[in-house]
Formats: C-alpha cells, sequence, structure tokens
C-alpha cells in the first residue's frame, strides 16, 4: 500500500495509540496531535491523507478547527464524537466534514471508514494537462507516457513538489518530509537529488522546466 499520513487529532493517549497501531497495520503512517491549537499548523506544514479529528480538543475544537481547514484545504476529514447530539450539525454543509464515527467504536471500523473516504476522495490530476503521472504504490513517474526510472528519493522529491504545484520547500523542509529517520544529510545532497531529477525530466520533457529554483529559499514545482 502506498504511505500515506492519517493525522489524529485526539487528546486520549490510549485511544490516539489504539488507532494509531491499527492504522499502521493497514499500511499508513500515522501522526497524533493532542492539542487542538497544534492541529492545523501541523497540516499545513505537511501533506497528510485525512485527519481523524475528535470534536472535543483541549486548545481549539474539532468544530473550529474543521470549518478552519475548509477555509484552505479539501483534506479528508470524519470527525470522531460522543456527543450523538452533535452528529446533525457535524454533517451540515456548513461544517465540511467528510465522515463521522461515534464513540465508543471499534479500530476496525475506524480504519474501514478510512479505506472508504480515501476511495471515494478524488484525486486531484497531477498536471493541467495530464503530462505527469504519479503512482505512489509503484513508485512510478510518467510524463507523456514514458517512465522516468526514479529512485525513491528521487520519486519522493517529485511527489512533495508536484503535489503542491508553485509551493516553495526550503531544503530543510524537504529533508524533513524524505528522511524520516532524522539522518544528517547536507543541503548539497538535495541539490544533487534535484539535479539528477531534472536531467531525467528534460530527457522526456525537453520543452518545458518544471522544478524551479527559488534563489536563497529552495525549489518549487511549476507547470508555467
Amino acid at each position: 500500500m502506498t504511505s500515506q499520513i492519517i493525522v489524529i487529532a485526539e487528546d486520549e493517549p490510549k485511544l490516539a495509540q489504539l488507532l494509531s497501531d491499527y492504522l499502521e497495520q493497514s499500511g499508513f503512517e500515522t501522526h497524533c496531535i493532542a492539542d487542538g491549537l497544534k492541529v492545523i499548523p501541523w497540516i499545513k506544514d505537511n501533506l497528510p491523507a485525512l485527519l481523524l479529528l475528535d470534536l472535543m480538543l483541549p486548545g481549539k475544537n474539532g468544530m473550529d478547527i474543521c470549518k478552519e481547514v475548509r477555509q484552505f484545504s479539501d483534506l479528508p476529514i470524519i470527525m470522531v464524537t460522543a456527543r450523538i447530539e452533535e452528529i446533525d450539525r457535524l454533517l451540515g454543509l456548513e461544517l465540511g466534514a467528510d465522515d463521522y464515527i461515534c464513540k465508543p467504536f471499534s479500530p476496525r471500523e475506524v480504519v474501514a471508514r478510512v479505506k472508504t473516504v480515501l476511495r471515494r476522495t478524488p484525486t486531484p490530476p497531477s498536471s493541467d494537462n495530464q503530462e505527469l503521472e504519479l503512482d505512489e504504490s509503484r513508485y512510478l513517474a510518467v510524463i507523456r507516457g514514458k517512465n522516468l526510472e526514479l529512485t525513491a528519493v528521487e520519486f519522493h522529491l517529485l511527489n512533495i513538489l508536484a503535489t503542491d504545484p508553485g509551493r516553495i520547500y526550503s531544503r530543510n523542509q524537504l529533508i524533513a518530509k524524505i528522511y524520516h529517520d532524522h539522518r544528517v544529510v547536507s543541503d548539497r545532497t538535495i541539490d544533487s537529488h534535484i539535479k539528477k531529477l531534472r536531467k531525467k525530466i528534460a530527457e522526456v520533457l525537453p520543452d518545458r522546466e518544471l522544478i524551479h529554483s527559488v534563489y536563497g529559499v529552495g525549489y518549487k514545482f511549476d507547470y508555467k
């Protein structure tokens, strides 16, 4: 299964860990957040596939978090609540949640709901004209029908940049997203991978530069 990050916004440590364990057994990566104030910043700085959002969180409640996320993202959100009377509001169009789960629940049910929501979530096109296609499950990058034959690191770099066209990533941000084991990696290593990636893209797309350097900052992906 492709590596997808599920954000678990839950302030009950044992429950958060239980959900994390079951989701990771199903092939997902997870990140747990107990403080409602930390949810939005983390989502903006990362590329999660889905948010499991408890209604009652310290700092900022799930309702407000959901509404705020919807101001800048279509990230799939599953609300978790023990308050049955809130269900109608959770499913209201003004809130924007994709599904809800009532406590107590079975962890297997949560995993099933996550998979269902992800299956029905439209996958955004990889490019304006479909020149670039990315398949995370096979580490496959195709441009104009031709496989780029990327290494795992090159694929991760391209996938991170192409998922959010126009966003500028610093070298440190790219290092943090690719090397989860916190190994020491220099800026030159990222530059070297970018150089090789550009060369492979140029071999099949000589008339278009997709990865742009932003002087003094880092890199961005752009079709212009």
